[in-house]
């Protein structure tokens, strides 16, 4: 079998050259990060639940006609998606007040925002992904106008999704982030949702007690982030509840 060429690796996954032209092969690791990557451990099982999760997500998505990268789960830890031209953005959706958002405006973690409220990050570790502006955005040409509207409307058509799907399991969407690329049909620009959904970029509560189902388990030392992440499966039946017996999250390709 001849070797994958990789593209990149980031702090959660690799991308590989796909078996197709425009086609990618996405590898969901273990590893857990916070802080800019200053702390750091590998978690036994979070790469397959985090695949499953992204793929049960984008699948929904797909369905109801919001595109995305998705083509296909390939194994355990492997989804093949489309290649596309990422904007340098990560587009933030809000709905409760949380982290960084409480942090900076002062306001109790927890409270409800009046309406969702959409952020942009430009997308740069070394700078620690700085919050930025729509006229940053259109200073620097990271997107036009038109762009930013398609964005903004495909943030939160996947807000309205998520909040629902969230909703009818008992977990409030607090919030979460999304990249979205640029596909070309000849001379036609498309903007579609990329990267991935999954716990590691939601904030999910438990909608009567308020424990944490995302990463701020792994962040806040809260407890292990694996049983985290398997609860929401469970309950979005992504993974079979018997499998809570097991010690470590197994699930059937």
């Amino acid at each position: 079998m001849a070797r994958r060429k990789k593209i990149y690796e980031g702090k959660a996954k690799i991308l590989y050259e796909g078996p197709e032209p425009g086609t990618i092969v996405q590898y969901f690791k273990d590893d857990a990060t916070a802080f800019n990557a200053e702390k750091r451990q590998v978690i036994e099982g979070k790469g397959v639940l985090n695949n499953r999760l992204s793929e049960f997500f984008m699948t929904g998505l797909n369905a109801i006609g919001v595109p995305t990268h998705f083509i296909k789960r390939l194994n355990m830890r492997e989804q093949l998606v489309r290649a596309v031209e990422i904007i340098p953005l990560e587009i933030v959706v809000r709905n409760v007040a949380a982290g960084s958002l409480a942090k900076r405006l002062g306001m109790e973690e927890g409270a409800d925002l009046p309406r969702p409220i959409v952020e942009y990050y430009y997308k740069d570790d070394k700078l620690g992904d700085p919050m930025v502006t729509e006229e940053h955005i259109a200073a620097f040409g990271w997107a036009s106008q038109a762009d930013m509207d398609d964005i903004v409307a495909l943030a939160l058509r996947v807000n309205d999704y998520l909040s629902g799907l969230m909703y009818g399991v008992g977990i409030k969407l607090v919030d979460f982030k999304i990249e979205v690329g640029r596909v070309y049909d000849g001379d036609f620009q498309r903007l579609i949702v990329a990267d991935e959904i999954s716990p590691d970029s939601c904030r999910l509560w438990d909608i009567e007690t308020g424990k944490k189902l995302d990463k701020d388990v792994f962040r806040r030392d809260l407890g292990n982030l694996a049983d985290a992440y398997t609860e929401v499966a469970q309950r979005l039946g992504v993974m079979p509840k018997q499998a809570a017996q097991m010690g470590k999250p197994r699930l059937i390709n």
